[in-house]
């Protein structure tokens, strides 16, 4: 949409008439929603003085007026101190007959709102009709939001049904609470009663259902209410354009989110996160990167989204640079405790291969959850470092925290990595007996390939025939593995075969089984391998490697002439080839890359991944390590050659395949030669 987006939308036909025949017209029978966690606003109070809470013993308070205890109340919801309030609230409930006003019940919901507390909620409420409470309008939307906050729809839905009047906030409550559960057909057709009744709608009603409209991507619905806000004057309310920006950005027009943005009159902490996470989703990271330091050089406070969306993103750009510099602001900001945001960067640098930066964080952290947990114990075993992993996943079990089904699959495959068979086991058999997990199929996967590693093809096969559901394409990938791994001819071809059945179409299962094939010498089946990848049209693709060097990534292909150091790089790789051959290096003509282009073949001594590391060695300094990225999984010749690279230079390498980390150093690599 161009920059005339208002004009094309007050003009064209977009927007609800303020006629109730014409509303009807409306095609709105179509849509979905997404949530709006918005809150509603209280009548406005006195802001009481601060005073010491004195929490006597229960006795002392049965004794004393009414108002008295109602006092206590009201200042331990005052100071956010909810559950005390409602252990006190218990006293009324078992004496009964006190005379409590309205501004206790007032600030009992606040304490039932502010712990999610359904079992509170009950309670209050059924004290307040046991004792005959004489509601008010105000009073009545108290309690509403107090059951939509808490979760209790249907009981809400009944309480606005059986309203005997409703105003603005009555009916904003009840369609933004059906918004968030996901009911957003039912929100749609209050919204429209609500307009028969009100005919008018204000900026909080109007960002609920454009969020609703995002949600299922249905863009004209959108921009219907883009327009409508035009035509009332609220097109530049802050809450409304954020709304746009996110509606826009999900139904796909990151133009007109971005025209959004920019007639904003004053951008906001929300206005430039929303516009980054919509460049992002739409894997726009460079776009959204330059954005985010477009937002930090306009002097707009950021706050831990801004971090967290920024550490994602320097994730999929694989910058550790950018990272650092987002994590330095994070704790010059004031957010160096926040939990969202340091999980962030445990997970950035676990998958980075900054796995030591990752503890480093997760050691500072003031509180963790599941989350934080699970970042390090995987990272910890996409490094091959499998006791650590282990270790933590106890620690993890002595400080009470309850391992889910991700925590399980990280330490798992953890376990797998690192060969640790009997650990491994009794781990996956404490999921159900002591954790009350019922094992999936990613686990049994990794169980299959923590066998295979031990060369136990048999009792893998077993446990995929006992599984208690039908295997899985990530159970017999992983048996393949062992087999390719093992060198196992029948077996492999046999977990080809179901894999055929279950995924004809992916390239990566043909390619196994061509190695296998290749490297058992069975020529004839490996031909046929190829004839049939030419007969399904599957076509190996080139595949790149790359390297961050100077805060720039610098990629290269197998084979590679388009960089301007190609000329050195080129006799590095030559050089090195010669001084890896003294140690018994000699290329290996067995095997393929997974997913590469035919003509690699040529150019095995210039696969990606070499090209990538002899640069990183001419234009780094002696002592620092080596970081690869590549979409592929590196290939047996390479993994090979690797390994003595790293004896004869003397450096650290490290690859990001598309399976795991490989620590090279001193001639071995941390997979010990599995995966």
């Amino acid at each position: 949409m161009s920059k005339c987006l208002k004009q094309r939308l007050l003009f064209s036909g977009y927007g609800f008439s303020f006629n109730k025949t014409k509303w009807k017209k409306n095609p709105f029978w179509e849509i979905k929603c997404c949530s709006l966690d918005q809150g509603l606003q209280p009548r406005p109070k006195p802001k009481p003085a601060k005073v010491d809470i004195d929490v006597s013993v229960r006795s002392n308070f049965v004794r004393r007026p009414s108002v008295g205890l109602c006092s206590q109340i009201e200042k331990l919801v005052l100071f956010a101190r909810y559950r005390e309030a409602l252990d006190l609230f218990e006293i009324f409930e078992i004496e009964g007959g006190f005379d409590v006003g309205i501004s206790t019940y007032d600030a009992l919901v606040n304490a039932c709102i502010g712990l999610r507390s359904v079992r509170g909620v009950k309670r209050v409420f059924n004290y307040m009709i046991d004792n005959g409470f004489e509601f008010d309008q105000y009073m009545r939307n108290r309690v509403l939001i107090m059951h939509v906050k808490c979760g209790m729809m249907i009981d809400a839905r009944r309480l606005f049904d059986e309203m005997p009047e409703r105003n603005l906030v009555s009916w904003n409550t009840i369609i933004s609470g059906l918004v968030d559960v996901g009911d957003f057909m039912e929100a749609f057709r209050l919204f429209l009663n609500m307009w028969e009744e009100f005919s008018d709608a204000g900026s909080f009603t109007f960002a609920v259902m454009i969020r609703a409209s995002a949600g299922l991507e249905l863009i004209s619905i959108g921009r219907q209410l883009h327009a409508c806000t035009l035509k009332t004057d609220i097109g530049d309310d802050i809450f409304v354009s954020c709304a746009l920006i996110d509606m826009y950005s999900k139904c796909g027009s990151i133009e007109d989110a971005r025209f959004v943005f920019e007639e904003m009159p004053e951008k906001t902490t929300v206005g430039w996160n929303t516009i980054i996470a919509g460049y992002a989703l739409h894997g726009y990271s460079e776009e959204a990167l330059d954005m985010y330091y477009e937002m930090r050089d306009s002097g707009v406070k950021m706050d831990h989204f801004t971090f967290s969306m920024i550490v994602r993103i320097c994730a999929r750009l694989a910058s550790v640079e950018h990272a650092k510099q987002a994590h330095a602001a994070l704790i010059r900001h004031g957010f160096g405790s926040d939990i969202v945001a340091n999980t962030a960067l445990v997970d950035f640098y676990s998958k980075w291969g900054r796995i030591e930066d990752a503890r480093h964080v997760f050691d500072k952290m003031a509180s963790k959850n599941v989350i934080s947990w699970n970042a390090l114990i995987g990272g910890y075993g996409n490094h091959g470092r499998g006791s650590e992993a282990v270790e933590l996943f106890e620690q993890m079990l002595q400080e009470r925290m309850n391992p889910n089904h991700v925590t399980f699959l990280a330490v798992l495959s953890a376990c797998s990595h690192s060969g640790l068979s009997e650990r491994g086991w009794e781990i996956f058999q404490s999921m159900g007996r002591d954790n009350r997990i019922k094992p999936r199929a990613m686990h049994y996967a990794c169980m299959i390939e923590l066998l295979g590693r031990e060369g136990l093809l048999d009792e893998a096969l077993a446990l995929i025939r006992v599984a208690p559901f039908k295997p899985t394409a990530n159970m017999w990938a992983a048996l393949l593995t062992a087999c390719r791994v093992n060198e196992n001819f029948e077996l492999g071809k046999f977990a080809a075969e179901k894999l055929y059945g279950m995924e004809p179409d992916k390239l990566n299962n043909y390619i196994v089984l061509l190695n296998i094939y290749n490297s058992a010498g069975n020529l004839k089946e490996a031909a046929d391998v190829v004839h049939t990848l030419k007969r399904k049209g599957l076509r190996m693709r080139p595949v790149c490697s790359w390297i961050e060097v100077k805060r720039r990534p610098h990629v290269f292909l197998s084979g590679d002439n388009r960089h301007p150091q190609r000329k050195e790089i080129y006799q590095k790789v030559d050089k090195l080839m010669l001084e890896i051959s003294k140690y018994g290096y000699v290329p290996n003509q067995k095997t393929l890359l997974p997913d590469v282009d035919e003509q690699e073949e040529r150019v095995r001594l210039y696969h990606s991944e070499k090209l990538a590391i002899a640069f990183g060695l001419i234009s780094t300094p002696y002592w620092s390590p080596l970081q690869i990225v590549q979409g592929h999984r590196i290939c047996g010749d390479c993994h090979e050659a690797i390994k003595l690279i790293a004896r004869v230079t003397g450096r650290e390498i490290v690859i990001r395949d598309a399976g795991r980390f490989h620590h090279f150093r001193h001639g071995h690599c941390s997979c010990e030669d599995y995966w």
